[in-house]
C-alpha cells in the first residue's frame, strides 16, 4: 500500500510541473498582450493629437484665406 502512494506522488510531480509551466506561459502571453495593447493606445493617442493639431492648422489657413479673399473683394 505504501508503494502505491509513493508511485502516486512520483506521478503527480511531473503533472503539477506541466500545469505550472502552462500557467506561467499563459501569464507571460497575457502580460505581453497587455503591453502591446498599451503601446497601441499610446500610438492612438499620439495620432489623435497630431490629427487635432493638423486640423487646427488647416482651420487657421482657411481663416487666413477667407480674410484674404474678403479683403480682395473690398478693394475691388
Amino acid at each position: 500500500m505504501i508503494g502505491f502512494w509513493i508511485v502516486a506522488v512520483v506521478m503527480c510531480v511531473p503533472i503539477v510541473a506541466i500545469i505550472t509551466e502552462h500557467r506561467e506561459k499563459t501569464l507571460r502571453y497575457k502580460t505581453e498582450l497587455v503591453r502591446e495593447e498599451l503601446e497601441l493606445e499610446k500610438l492612438k493617442q499620439q495620432n489623435f493629437i497630431i490629427e487635432t493639431e493638423k486640423m487646427k492648422l488647416e482651420l487657421e489657413q482657411m481663416k487666413l484665406d477667407y480674410t484674404s479673399d474678403k479683403n480682395d473683394v473690398m478693394k475691388a
